[in-house]
């Protein structure tokens, strides 16, 4: 473990002083409960420790970036930023899945790559930073993984209801999305959706449920419409 949580500090960018922060941030309950080290010992307070860390770090920087946003667009901004889907993108950015302690049946059944178990141990892992290093440390960690790539990650959150924004502006017809297909095992379904307007395919998308293909449809949609 101890060569797994070196090379996983290599590629966040941040030494620990204490490793052990770091292993409970990597230890899933279901790891926990089949070595029978009772149900604290797992990453679900400092899941709780990091979701606050994350809230007070994502809305400091947003306010001072944004200074023409209302509340309520700074609130939505904020939403698709620490929402489960992006936080899982930002943990397989760093492979977050390859270094957690799982349990056989939770490894066997995809867990490394199910995106309420990777995003919660994202946070865990924030929450762990903040402990060993303090809130900059934090919040470089927040900064560098989460509030990067800003636009894009709204973009994409809010990729169905702006695509149909862009097309009601000219036509009063409703984007579908049409299922073309559904492969891989019951704990690892993926999804291909089309994004069809007046008959014409003008976006596809794939993701591990319908609704993230469905917006990966429409921001492939979007990118075209813009060009």
């Amino acid at each position: 473990m101890e060569s797994k949580i070196e090379e996983l500090e290599e590629i966040i960018g941040y030494k620990f002083k204490d490793k052990s922060l770091l292993e409970l941030a990597l230890t899933h309950s279901s790891y926990s409960n089949d070595q029978k080290k009772g149900k604290m010992h797992n990453n679900e307070r400092l899941e709780f420790l990091g979701d606050a860390v994350l809230e007070l770090t994502s809305s400091e920087v947003l306010f001072h970036e944004y200074r023409e946003k209302t509340e309520g667009e700074l609130t939505r901004l904020r939403a698709s930023l620490v929402c489960e889907p992006t936080l899982a993108d930002c943990a397989r950015e760093i492979h977050l899945g390859d270094y957690l302690l799982l349990s056989h049946g939770e490894d066997r059944t995809g867990g490394r790559n199910r995106d309420s178990v990777i995003s919660d141990a994202f946070e865990a892992l924030i929450g762990a930073i903040y402990l060993d290093g303090g809130y900059n440390s934090s919040k470089t960690f927040i900064k560098k993984y989460v509030l990067n790539d800003i636009e894009n990650k709204q973009l994409f959150f809010d990729s169905k209801t702006i695509l149909q924004e862009l097309l009601q502006k000219d036509y009063k017809e409703r984007v579908e999305y049409v299922l073309t297909r559904e492969y891989g095992p019951d704990h690892d379904k993926h999804f291909a959706v089309d994004a069809v307007f007046r008959h014409r395919v003008i976006g596809s998308g794939e993701g591990t449920t319908k609704k993230r293909a469905e917006q990966q449809a429409a921001y492939e949609a979007i990118l075209k419409i813009r060009k």
